[in-house]
């Protein structure tokens, strides 16, 4: 079981100190940048619409000769535009569409052939979740879920890029509220992360196997640290010495 803590997907890197070990080296988006998605997903979709407005009267300026649709062969249904967005001769977004609506936006900023953010849309056509790369290879690991606001109001991680979640992070205000995480990756959450602002208040650990946690670290305002144990696993947690290294490992069954 890992006994390091992860700084939020979304406040970026964050410098190590006695109690928070940065564990990933994985390139974060800073969350201003991702609040401010919602806005330009918006803007995209109005584009895409204006986009099929046009296409279907067969006229428009400029911008929509970048556009290129693909049609179902059987029904004539619009499934594809791909956008040349800067001009430049290459594609660098594309939206699968259901005739009329978006259904998934994909988007290779950078143009170097990866695809770095999807999009994905629900009928009513708002944003369900935004996916990301956070290696920036290509390959989807991160999924970030808005508020009716449009802010960030959860975001789930695959640690082990292997699409299945493992982490968990709840945001409030835009800010890292808690944390969960499935460390040895058996399905079931064993770390448990809870913020005061952006200072970490406690982590607890399940090196149990019994489903919640058993150990559980208190870092107060001042700079103190408590040690409790809970165990009997009744949810008392009580007070005890700090042990020297991290806590024990789960042991598997």
């Amino acid at each position: 079981m890992r006994t390091d803590v992860r700084p939020g997907f979304l406040r970026g890197s964050c410098p190590p100190t006695s109690r928070r070990t940065v564990s990933h080296r994985a390139k974060r988006r800073p969350l201003s940048t991702t609040v401010r998605s919602g806005l330009v997903v918006s803007a995209r979709l109005v584009a895409a619409a204006a986009i099929v407005a046009l296409i279907a009267c067969g006229r428009g300026p400029e911008r929509t000769r970048r556009i290129t649709p693909e049609y179902d062969k059987k029904t004539g249904k619009l499934t594809l535009l791909k956008y040349d967005s800067n001009g430049n001769g290459r594609v660098d977004t594309w939206s699968y569409m259901d005739g009329a609506r978006v259904v998934r936006i994909e988007i290779d900023k950078d143009e170097d052939g990866k695809i770095d953010r999807w999009e994905y849309y629900g009928p009513d056509q708002k944003l369900i979740k935004a996916g990301y790369s956070r290696l920036g290879d290509g390959k989807e690991d991160a999924w970030s879920y808005f508020g009716a606001d449009g802010s960030v109001e959860r975001v789930e991680i695959s640690t082990r890029r292997d699409g299945k979640v493992t982490r968990v992070e709840r945001y409030l205000n835009g800010v890292l509220a808690s944390a969960e995480e499935d460390t040895d990756g058996d399905g079931r959450m064993d770390k448990w992360e809870t913020y005061d602002g952006q200072r970490l208040a406690s982590v607890a650990f399940d090196t149990q196997h019994r489903g919640g946690p058993d150990r559980r670290l208190l870092y107060h305002a001042d700079g103190t640290v408590a040690f409790e144990i809970d165990r009997e696993g009744d949810g008392h947690f009580v007070t005890t010495p700090a042990p020297e290294g991290p806590p024990p490992r789960r042991q598997p069954q």
